[in-house]
Formats: C-alpha cells, sequence, structure tokens
C-alpha cells in the first residue's frame, strides 16, 4: 500500500481511467476513482484520503456541490480538494479558489505531468492541514487493529495476520511524510513482526505488544497535535 492517498472523481470512465494510470507513475501516490459527487462523499468518509480529485461538471452533483458536502463533513472537512475541468481562466480560478478549492488542473491534462502536477500542489500546501488529514487515518486505522490485538491470545490466522500487515505497512509509508516518525517506526515494527510470524519465527505476544505501542503512540500523537 502507498503512502499518499488520492481519490479522483470524474464522470468519464475514459478521462477517470487515464487519470488513475497517469498518477500511478508516481510510486507514492495510491489512487481510487468514483464516478459521482455522491460516491465520493462516501469514499472520502470512509478512506479518508489525502487528497481528492474533482471534476468541476459533472451529472447530477458537479463539482462545488461536492465541495461543499465535502466541507460540511467534520470527517472530511479538511481534505484538500483540486478542481480538474477545462474551465481553467484566470477569473474561473479565482472562483473555484474562492469556493475552498486548494488550486485547479486543466483539462486536457498531459497523462505524462499529471503525477508531477498533483506533487507539486502537494508540496505547495500547509503541512499542517495534510497532518491533520493523516492522523485521522491514523486513528481510524488504529482502531482496526485494537480487536485484533485481543483475538492474538486465541489465534493468528494468516489472513488476520495480512490485513494488520497491510495497516502497519500503510501507516509506516505515510507517517514520515507527514512528520510522524515515531508512528512510522513503530508501524514498521510491526509490520516486521508479522513478517516473522508469517515466516514461522515470530510470535503473537511479539504482535500483540508491537500493536499495543504503536496504540500509544497514535494516541500520544493524537493528543499533541490537537494541542
Amino acid at each position: 500500500m502507498s503512502a499518499i492517498r488520492i481519490l479522483n472523481v470524474d464522470d468519464d470512465p475514459d478521462i477517470r481511467e487515464v487519470a488513475e494510470l497517469s498518477l500511478g507513475l508516481d510510486p507514492d501516490f495510491e489512487v481510487r476513482g468514483c464516478a459521482s459527487g455522491m460516491e465520493a462523499l462516501a469514499i472520502a468518509a470512509a478512506w479518508t484520503p489525502f487528497l481528492i480529485l474533482l471534476d468541476a461538471v459533472m451529472p447530477g452533483m458537479d463539482g462545488p456541490t461536492t465541495l461543499m458536502h465535502l466541507r460540511e463533513n467534520p470527517a472530511t472537512a479538511d481534505i484538500p480538494v483540486l478542481f480538474m475541468t477545462a474551465r481553467a481562466q484566470s477569473h474561473e480560478v479565482a472562483h473555484f479558489i474562492s469556493l475552498g478549492a486548494r488550486g485547479v488542473i486543466s483539462k486536457p491534462f498531459d497523462p505524462m505531468t499529471l503525477a508531477f502536477q498533483v506533487r507539486s500542489h502537494l508540496q505547495s500546501m500547509r503541512l499542517s492541514a495534510l497532518r491533520g488529514v493523516f492522523m485521522r487515518r491514523a486513528k481510524s486505522d488504529a482502531a482496526l487493529l485494537i480487536p485484533w490485538r485481543r483475538s492474538l491470545a486465541a489465534s493468528a490466522d494468516p489472513e488476520t495476520l495480512r490485513q494488520i500487515r497491510g495497516i502497519a505497512h500503510a501507516l509506516a509509508g505515510a507517517a514520515g511524510v507527514f512528520g510522524f516518525s515515531r508512528i512510522g517506526d513503530d508501524a514498521a515494527a510491526l509490520e516486521d513482526v508479522v513478517i516473522a510470524k508469517l515466516g514461522g519465527s515470530g510470535t503473537q505476544k511479539e504482535i500483540a505488544d508491537a500493536i499495543e505501542r504503536l496504540l500509544a503512540n497514535v494516541e500520544s500523537e493524537s493528543v499533541s497535535a490537537a494541542a
């Protein structure tokens, strides 16, 4: 799993496919796509992407309306949004910014440079805003680990271990990007002990202890970030 989650929202399936292939050129991007504003609201709340690429003109719920609803939900209010649109004259860009977007990427876009454009926008955004999105993602992922930590005393089936490893890998990759090195170190340590267990040399207690350390650190960093 990759470090930087991006949700690509476009009602045109061809444009959506090209954009996702283009963004895939950056190994740090994990991309999901959807075809409507309503889908975007649900996925954004559940998946907590670090960035949303939002088509401005869509049937039903258009981009500006989708952005308005994203801002109304505390779970998605701080997720940065870039509009992707052919309406990219200076006064139109200014209007999108006034709605709360972080910028605009013009259509048609160059598939070979789209990932670079997105990364440039990310680098220009306030790190503090992105850190807040990451921390919500970390707390959500940590909550998934709690029942697994409890069940490890009885069993550790391979599928559960793989899910724990997936969460640990994602947190280890993203934490350092957003300045949470202790979470990154604990997540990497958890991934290592899970890999060892899958290979036959680790123990369930080591995994439970590693989860406990990660949970404590996520909670500690969350309190510090909110202060």
